[in-house]
């Protein structure tokens, strides 16, 4: 059996929030900004990327972060600050 060319590249993700990145809630505001402070990175093929967000109400919260994936925190709410 022969794969076919396409099949065999890997599909890499496309990654949204780095490590300092601030970020806002679109939906909710009363958690404040936010700060990424850890990415995870999984190493098996269509593995999970994940990054942990400390906002200002103390609370750290884990999103995806792959915008390949339909939950990635881009399409939940999440957004960069400039």
């Amino acid at each position: 059996m022969v794969l076919q060319p396409e099949l065999e590249q890997k599909v890499k993700p496309r990654l949204y929030l780095r490590v300092g990145d601030v970020v806002r809630h679109l939906h909710h505001h009363a958690w404040g900004s936010g700060e990424v402070v850890e990415e995870r990175h999984s190493v098996l093929p269509g593995g999970m990327c994940l990054v942990r967000v400390l906002f200002e109400d103390g609370i750290e919260r884990s999103f995806i972060n792959d915008l390949n994936h339909e939950c990635c925190c881009y399409y939940a709410g999440l957004r960069t600050r400039f």
